[in-house]
């Protein structure tokens, strides 16, 4: 099916990971899309439990990151980020899981809001908070960096939709000065994200904030 008419309309915040997972995905498909800013608790934002980001694509409104992910891939990419091996899939979903369930929220409240709000709403920096989080960040980015290292883990059936997911995650964490410190240390894992930096889809939807 061509892409050429396609368009993609994404409801969020303009710097959101989930928000941007989807930009890459869209990019991925090669599908044309607009990013409107809508705050999570906005008025206008049509999610039932206020959650960010809401999609306009083929005529539905659909909410969810990954399932929504999903059916970019499967509607207008051919499943090029799925692996057809049910193994492979598998692997693929409990790291998109893992990603969603664990990781994502213990790096975002632990360590990239409170910079996000020290940096552009002017708050102290919550260095306790941090604190707190600190140790169960370095464990989780010890235990990422030791699964890719001996297996290759997310990564063995190719560019997946994990991949994708992890790798935005861990932009806001690098993002930080404690996070960047704790990704420098994870040789394998480095080495992953500079690939990812490199990959079109991902350069094409770069925040403002990398460019700076």
């Amino acid at each position: 099916m061509s892409n050429e008419m396609a368009q993609v309309r994404i409801f969020g915040p303009i710097i959101s990971t989930y928000v941007r997972i989807l930009e890459i995905v869209c990019e991925e498909a090669d599908l044309t899309h607009e990013v409107i800013p809508t705050a999570a608790q906005a008025p206008q934002n049509r999610h039932p439990f206020g959650k960010v980001p809401v999609v306009e694509i083929d005529e539905l409104e659909l909410t969810e990151t990954a399932p929504i992910a999903r059916y970019i891939d499967t509607r207008h990419n051919g499943v090029s980020l799925q692996p057809a091996d049910p193994s492979k899939r598998y692997a693929m979903d409990r790291w998109i899981a893992t990603n969603d369930n664990y990781l994502f929220p213990l790096f975002e409240h632990g360590l990239v809001m409170p910079y996000i709000m020290h940096r552009h709403a002017g708050a102290p920096l919550d260095k306790e908070r941090i604190g707190r989080a600190l140790p169960n960040i370095a464990r989780s980015l010890e235990f990422l960096e030791l699964e890719l290292a001996k297996d290759g883990a997310w990564t063995r059936a190719g560019f997946t939709l994990a991949d994708i997911f992890l790798y935005v995650t861990l932009l806001g964490v690098r993002g930080t000065p404690e996070g960047a410190q704790g990704i420098a240390q994870c040789d394998a894992l480095s080495a992953w994200m500079a690939v990812c930096d490199a990959r079109p889809s991902i350069t094409a939807t770069r925040w403002e904030i990398e460019r700076g």
